[in-house]
């Protein structure tokens, strides 16, 4: 009988690492997604050497190189620098002085793209069905992309008029309302989208994803009515993290085409993405009366500087001085 030495086990791989405190540290699967690829992207661009082996210099190489030859944007060189932070804090645990002396780089500070009342109205002309619903909500509540894209069925409150926007930018929730034009056509919306769930159950397959581990709380609420996506896919597809087969929402990419579509069809000569219907929700409500903090709570703007931006969209013509050729 011979006696066999048991294998030890193999550490997991430095990126699984990665994907695990991610997880545990709730971020999102966008992320995680992001927070991987620049730290791969890292790796190889020092010739595969380990991130502990590496210090400062090898970290300002690389956002050097991403700022000059890549000629990456401030926003894309931070996102980078937060990714590899990350990864020397949360999964190597080194927190060497240098960490805190890393300058971040600087982000031009642009005044947002907004609508006039009568451009809104011009684009919205131009769309309909689920995209025209979803640019409408956009626009009436003030809501981000991913925001209306993640809607579940319970989040709307037709009683109250209002919707509640769950883990939003920061992990904060806010309620917005819902405006009163839109309550018809969302309602008949979810008679289509509940008869889609009615087969999907039939199916077996009206589970969906539910965030914080809670289809381990409550077992059943992954096939319930209220946790269905209100905008949901026209096909299933493989959840990335737990590798099940269901019916995720829609694909922000669809109502970006859509926007983009109806943008050029109406001949305004501005660059309007969907998130230029939050700007011009605040610009717009601003002259209404609404006050600034007002406005602060609906955007769910962490700090009131943020909402500012909006009073100077609103002048006309440099700070709403009259130009010395008009007088």
């Amino acid at each position: 009988m011979t006696n066999e030495t048991p294998v030890a086990p193999q550490p997991p791989k430095l990126l699984d690492q990665v994907r695990d405190r991610l997880r545990l540290k709730h971020y999102s699967i966008r992320t995680e997604t992001q927070y991987v690829q620049w730290i791969r992207r890292f790796i190889l661009f020092h010739d595969k050497r380990h991130p502990r082996d590496m210090g400062v210099a090898e970290l300002e190489a690389f956002l050097t190189h991403l700022a000059v030859e890549g000629r990456v944007a401030a926003s894309t060189q931070n996102q980078a620098l937060s990714a590899l932070l990350f990864l020397y804090r949360e999964v190597l645990a080194i927190n060497l002085p240098w960490l805190d002396n890393v300058v971040r780089a600087k982000t031009p500070q642009r005044l947002p793209v907004v609508l006039t009342r009568q451009e809104v109205v011009s684009v919205l002309d131009g769309m309909s069905g689920v995209y025209g619903l979803m640019a409408r909500l956009l626009y009436g509540t003030g809501m981000r992309l991913m925001e209306c894209v993640r809607l579940r069925v319970k989040d709307v409150d037709f009683e109250q008029a209002e919707i509640l926007i769950r883990d939003g930018k920061g992990a904060k929730d806010r309620v917005t309302m819902l405006p009163q034009s839109l309550v018809e056509a969302l309602r008949a919306h979810l008679k289509i989208r509940q008869c889609l769930y009615e087969e999907d159950r039939a199916k077996g397959m009206a589970s969906v994803y539910l965030p914080d581990a809670l289809d381990r709380k409550y077992p059943n609420a992954a096939v319930d009515w209220a946790w269905q996506y209100i905008f949901n896919s026209g096909s299933y597809s493989i959840d990335p993290r737990s590798g099940a087969e269901r019916r995720h929402h829609i694909d922000e990419k669809l109502l970006q085409r859509a926007v983009k579509k109806a943008v050029v069809a109406s001949g305004i000569a501005k660059l309007a993405t969907p998130h230029t219907f939050r700007h011009s929700f605040a610009t717009h409500l601003l002259p209404s009366g609404y006050d600034i903090r007002t406005v602060q709570e609906l955007l769910g703007h962490a700090d009131v500087q943020t909402t500012m931006i909006y009073t100077h969209v609103l002048n006309r013509g440099g700070r709403g001085v009259v130009s010395p050729l008009d007088v």
